[in-house]
């Protein structure tokens, strides 16, 4: 691989300090009500740091975090760097069984808790480990989170100090989760050298304006936090909302003049049917990023006729920080819509390939696998020494994305090697549905995939036989699935089938059942 020491005397606690010594006076983060200058925000850095030295956690240690958007997040996350220890953000949406495998296989130590929304759930996961220590933004009361401790009185109790670095580039800085076809999430694991070049690869590879002005509604443990760090480098302003309602994005955005975005395609939809859009101010918006999952190319357009030329689209994925290809506002062309449906060009400092099985690049028009060299792409996955091997096989980090190159250097996904689904910007694997449909008595076999969606890209639908002498609605599945995994995973749709169609080895057949929702697509991905 690619030497990821590019930059190796920095850390991602040294960003922080460096907007913190560069822009003291700017203001730095705006959330619920609270504006904190660059100075202030050192300032909480400063105590949550000592707040949670003072409850054992150092370097090495392994911290995991539960919350909405939150400015305390935010300083949380430069504080763990600041102290060398890392972190693995658990999916707000996730259900309580995928936070419980995650505290287990990353052998959590800490979990912290946003006591505002996430006590209950975040509280079931803490009981499943009694030896971990539980902290809480706020107070969380309740018979069930007596043993909780509120982090946030804990750092105010301290008085600021100056902030000093006992990480060391080379240290974990991130496990994050991600999904696989084996049913189980895989630990991505990041050194901070790959989030130091992630966040200057996005300083030259997104478009920015003069002043940034930044809004985050999408969670930040995932692509929206991308946008954060690079914001700060920038001197400019961080917005946090706590979760996207399309009313209070549009308020925002006029209020607060927003200059920089991030959504997910179906958000940016929901945005072109509201009916506040007519009458919102949106001319202070200069950059969209829009990613996570491919869009539409005709809403698209009528997004480029109604906010102006402020798109910029990233691909990649957690394996390289979420930075691999972008599509660039001057790409965003309406006299020349055929980039529109592809997924950019390598980003500045990635080496990407469409390659062959044998690691062989294929001609361009040709369809190959889409891989990465890059100074940010990840060490391993975390105690998995065979799918880290096949991912990096070659030196090349292999996305199981296939695609084909055009002549311009432009990337076009036509299909996915892996059952991964994307729906509105979020990761599903069908294993685990599946799991959980046949887990239910009346089912015999199940198949899930990713079908066309106008609104979400792609939708998860179901495909069942059940037994023979049972009967079940697809009212009663979709309550199934959502009870055991959460919204996200939950089927859109069930279809009843007498059997699924199988490859010669006795698998069913996705591709075929697939291909029956697919074939008057142009790309085979949502």
């Amino acid at each position: 691989m690619t030497d990821t020491n590019v930059h190796a005397t920095c850390t991602v606690g040294e960003i922080f300090r460096m907007a913190i010594a560069r822009y003291p006076d700017r203001e730095a983060l705006v959330c619920r009500g609270r504006r904190y200058s660059y100075r202030a925000m050192g300032e909480e850095i400063s105590k949550f740091t000592q707040a949670l030295a003072a409850r054992g956690v150092g370097r090495g240690d392994a911290v995991a975090m539960l919350t909405a958007n939150r400015a305390e997040a935010v300083f949380v996350q430069a504080a763990l760097a600041h102290l060398g220890a890392r972190l693995s953000w658990l999916h707000p949406l996730g259900s309580v069984a995928d936070h419980q495998f995650i505290i287990e296989d990353a052998e959590i130590t800490t979990l912290i808790v946003d006591a505002d929304g996430y006590a209950e759930k975040g509280f079931a996961v803490a009981q499943s480990a009694p030896d971990m220590r539980c902290l809480s933004f706020g107070p969380a009361g309740g018979a069930d989170t007596e043993g909780a401790e509120d982090l946030s009185a804990l750092a105010a109790g301290f008085a600021p100090a100056p902030l000093t670095d006992l990480g060391d580039p080379d240290d974990i800085a991130y496990i994050l989760y991600t999904g696989g076809t084996t049913g189980r999430p895989k630990g991505v694991v990041h050194r901070h050298t790959s989030f130091v070049s992630s966040y200057l690869i996005a300083l030259h590879g997104w478009d920015w304006p003069a002043e940034a002005r930044t809004l985050a509604a999408t969670p930040i443990s995932h692509a929206a936090g991308a946008l954060i760090p690079p914001t700060f480098l920038l001197g400019g302003t961080v917005h946090l909302l706590a979760g996207f309602n399309p009313e209070e994005y549009l308020a925002t955005i006029a209020r607060e003049k927003i200059t920089v975005g991030f959504l997910v395609p179906t958000m940016i939809y929901v945005l072109l049917d509201h009916p506040a859009l007519a009458q919102t101010d949106v001319s202070s918006l200069q950059t969209m990023l829009y990613g996570a999952a491919p869009m539409s190319p005709t809403r698209l357009k009528e997004a480029m006729a109604r906010f102006g030329p402020v798109f910029t689209q990233a691909y990649g994925q957690t394996e390289v920080t979420a930075m691999g290809c972008s599509l660039r506002q001057s790409d965003h062309d309406p006299d020349d819509p055929e980039p529109l449906a592809s997924c950019g060009r390598p980003m500045p400092g990635n080496l990407v390939r469409i390659l062959d099985e044998d690691l062989n690049e294929v001609p361009r028009g040709e369809v190959g696998e889409i891989c990465f060299r890059s100074p940010n792409t990840m060490v391993e996955y975390w105690k998995r020494p065979d799918e880290t091997a096949a991912t990096l096989r070659g030196g090349w980090l292999h996305t199981g994305d296939m695609a084909r190159m055009d002549a311009r250097g432009f990337i076009y996904i036509v299909d996915r090697s892996k059952d991964m689904i994307v729906t509105g910007g979020f990761n599903v694997f069908p294993r685990e549905v599946e799991d959980v449909l046949t887990a239910h008595p009346a089912v015999a076999m199940a198949a899930v995939i990713g079908v066309p969606d106008p609104k979400w890209g792609e939708a998860v639908m179901g495909i069942v036989v059940l037994r023979s002498d049972a009967t079940a609605d697809e009212a009663e599945l979709i309550a199934h699935v959502k009870q055991a995994k959460g919204s996200v995973q939950t089927p859109k749709s069930i279809v009843f089938a007498e059997a699924l169609p199988v490859t010669g080895l006795g698998k069913p057949d996705k591709k075929a059942l697939r291909a029956q929702y697919w074939k008057d697509q142009d790309r085979q991905v949502g």
